[in-house]
């Protein structure tokens, strides 16, 4: 139905238009603005935006041509972040992650899935505020609750925003997942979601024991090993991991196995969830889960993440999983 509503604005443009000139490109950036659901607050806005989101598409269409002869093992696509310059983008979704780890585990099968077993959850949009690190904890721990229970609760993040600050949380400012288990253990679980509503900004705690969702034990960092990582996300999963998501091809990826040599497994700046690993036309990969919505990213917020090339951009270098 969206298809054939964004299909008939495109044609009512193409209709108006047979007394102006206007370019396919000008067609592809209204479509474009209309899937995305994007609007400026001024034509100058506008201008600057379509002229940023041209020289992405430029970019595209020369990345996509390459793996179309078999020489990238992924394709760019214009996403929701395609009007947005590098460094915007980088603002918007970097947040600094770190952790400890413990000794490596024994092997496991070449693939696995955690999605269709149904331990993940679909995430409220972050916005401005980078608390991907809180998005990430109550993904694992929603995983861990259900993998006990039997019950998929919407945990609250915003609580990990408003009320882990003595667990050296910092809010939309950032911090660790670690310290958000922490927090929880401590403060003898999280409220639901539905109780206490996201809001993409600090705010005053208002945490309430009656309408609380999950409770954890503490957590463990896996080894900085992706064979470790491997084996938790198969028997623990979903894992809570930071990785550098730094880079233009990052921005605009849209399918296949992610693969950029220039991604840093030391520089990490965004929080995610492992949920499964598998093959793809003879590449190893990690299926991750972005922790806030992008549906106009990726395969809807999923990305294939290259594995077993050095640990490349960092998914084992903090991982770690709560313990229920």
């Amino acid at each position: 139905n969206k298809l054939l509503i964004l299909l008939l604005v495109v044609a009512a443009v193409l209709a108006v238009s047979s007394c102006a000139s206007i370019s396919l490109e000008d067609l592809e950036f209204h479509a474009w603005k209309l899937k995305i659901e994007k609007s400026y607050a001024s034509p100058s806005e506008k201008a600057q935006r379509k002229q940023i989101w041209l020289n992405n598409r430029k970019l595209v269409l020369i990345h996509n041509a390459l793996a179309d002869q078999g020489l990238k093992s992924y394709c760019l696509g214009m996403t929701q972040f395609a009007d947005m310059e590098n460094q915007e983008y980088k603002k918007l979704i970097s947040q600094g992650c770190l952790g400890s780890f413990n000794d490596s585990l024994p092997r496991r099968g070449s693939t696995f899935n955690r999605l269709p077993k149904g331990t993940v959850l679909p995430k409220t949009d972050q916005q401005q505020c980078g608390s991907c690190w809180a998005f990430s904890a109550t993904g694992a721990l929603e995983g861990q609750h259900f993998k006990k229970t039997g019950k998929l609760v919407p945990l609250s993040e915003q609580q990990l925003v408003d009320c882990s600050c003595k667990f050296r949380n910092n809010g939309c400012n950032g911090d660790l997942m670690n310290w958000a288990f922490q927090y929880i253990r401590d403060n003898g679980g999280v409220d639901t979601e539905k109780s206490y509503r996201y809001e993409a900004k600090d705010g005053q705690c208002r945490y309430r024991s009656n309408s609380i969702g999950a409770k954890c034990n503490g957590y463990v960092d896996v080894s900085l090993f992706e064979e470790a990582l491997k084996e938790t996300v198969a028997t623990i999963g979903p894992i809570s991991v930071a990785t550098d998501i730094s880079h233009k091809s990052l921005q605009l990826y849209e399918s296949g196995v992610y693969d950029e040599h220039r991604c840093s497994n030391i520089h990490l700046n965004h929080a995610v969830l492992a949920v499964g690993y598998g093959t793809e036309n003879g590449h190893d990969y990690w299926l991750e889960k972005k922790t806030s919505t992008c549906l106009h990213w990726g395969d809807k917020g999923y990305i294939k993440m290259t594995r077993n090339k050095d640990n490349q951009c960092g998914i084992a270098t903090a991982a770690s999983y709560t313990l229920v």
